[in-house]
């Protein structure tokens, strides 16, 4: 550790200085990568849906940070920087580490930083001198927050505010936090809204069971009214399975794939009841046992990734096991099934960041073969070699 690196560092700092380093950023790397040309970027811009509260936002919050010295930047989902604006004395000292319209401050691609850190977690970020990756930019200081759309929820880009020393207080991210929220009221007045669903289309159903002990389903009836339930170890299990079967199970299959000893018919005649208690009746119907409404989930999402070899998509989108506390064993195939088919995925891939993703994970922290694949792609010469090399050491003490 260089005397300008921290000697303490939040968690979160940690896990994004991790990830730049398995991405094979620099950390002397002076300047961001650009990722657009001029007549690119001005395409781009014109295009984007974050052009139409710009002018809202450069007069909210762009005069205020000029005149603390500071210069907000407008980035895209993908981290490209839109706008940058400031005094023209700041705008050319920002010139000096790349942070310039048409670069990209992804931290896989410019090491840790605030509109980085708030694409890679969806939340706001504060990046204060030190805690960036790259030493020519810890000088500087940035606050960043996500703009959504706000029908979609999906992130529109981020809002950022850099600059130095004067702007490590509270109030800043406050103000970020604020003209972005502005944004989104603009967007949700100007974007025309999604189509509203056809009555006959009914109910709909997300399902969420990566991660989850307990499975989260969100119930739509496609006219605006929207229920959100946490379902008990079992009702979990239950409705995962119907999922991962629409055409129906019977009561026999059901049970096999439920219960891991004989046994719990009528058990399970009374947990259906209760299960299409919570859901309604138009959901849940029987001979065959059967999901009635179209269904989203998490896993399925995971699943079509990988099949078209999105395998960096999977590994956002994979929010750990499903169910990982359930025995169930019908539950643990669907489970062991999608974990080994990621796995397989990211061994094969040679990329050294979603494979850290992967042993930074609970699951897959004593991964002893995902830690050699690391070490087969880090260069020697990495900060992430050394602990690579760590790990594998442990793992030689505690299995032996």
């Amino acid at each position: 550790m260089t005397d300008t690196e921290p000697t303490q560092m939040r968690a979160e700092v940690a896990a994004s200085w991790e990830r730049s380093a398995a991405a094979g950023v620099d950390i002397t790397q002076l300047e961001a990568p650009i990722a657009l040309e001029t007549p690119d970027l001005r395409g781009l811009r014109e295009a984007h849906p974050l052009a139409r509260v710009f002018p809202l936002l450069d007069d909210v919050l762009g005069n205020e940070v000029r005149d603390c010295g500071a210069v907000m930047a407008l980035a895209d989902h993908e981290g490209t920087l839109l706008w940058v604006c400031g005094t023209p004395d700041k705008l050319r000292q920002a010139e000096g580490i790349g942070f310039v319209e048409g670069s990209n401050w992804d931290e896989r691609l410019a090491g840790t930083n605030a509109p980085g850190l708030a694409l890679a977690t969806g939340r706001d970020a504060f990046i204060t001198r030190d805690e960036h990756f790259r030493s020519s930019v810890r000088s500087w200081s940035c606050a960043a927050t996500p703009i959504h759309d706000p029908f979609t929820s999906q992130i529109l880009g981020v809002l950022d505010v850099t600059g130095g020393d004067a702007i490590v207080v509270p109030q800043t991210m406050a103000m970020v936090r604020a003209a972005a929220r502005m944004a989104e009221a603009e967007l949700a007045r100007l974007l025309p809204p999604p189509p509203t669903p056809d009555r006959a289309t009914g109910l709909r159903l997300v399902l969420e069971l990566l991660g989850h002990n307990e499975a989260l389903i969100t119930i739509d009836n496609g006219q605006g009214k929207v229920s959100r339930l946490r379902l008990s170890r079992r009702h979990s299990e239950i409705v995962a399975l119907l999922a991962a079967y629409p055409g129906g199970l019977t009561g026999d299959e059901l049970a096999v794939m439920l219960y891991e000893e004989d046994g719990g018919t009528s058990t399970l005649r009374a947990e259906l009841n209760r299960l299409r208690g919570l859901l309604g009746e138009d959901l849940l119907a029987s001979r065959p046992y059967r999901l009635t409404a179209p269904l989203a989930g998490d896993w399925l999402a995971v699943e079509a990734q990988l099949a078209a070899g999105d395998l960096r998509s999977a590994m956002r989108g994979y929010g750990g096991p499903i169910l990982p506390r359930s025995t169930a064993p019908g539950v643990v195939r669907l489970r062991d099934g999608l974990a080994a088919s990621l796995r397989q995925g990211l061994l094969r891939s040679r990329a050294a960041e979603l494979m850290s993703a992967w042993t930074r994970s609970g699951w897959g922290r004593d991964d002893y073969d995902m830690w050699l694949a690391q070490r087969a792609v880090v260069a020697p010469t990495s900060p992430m070699f050394a602990l690579v090399e760590g790990q594998l050491a442990r793992l030689d003490r505690d299995l032996a």
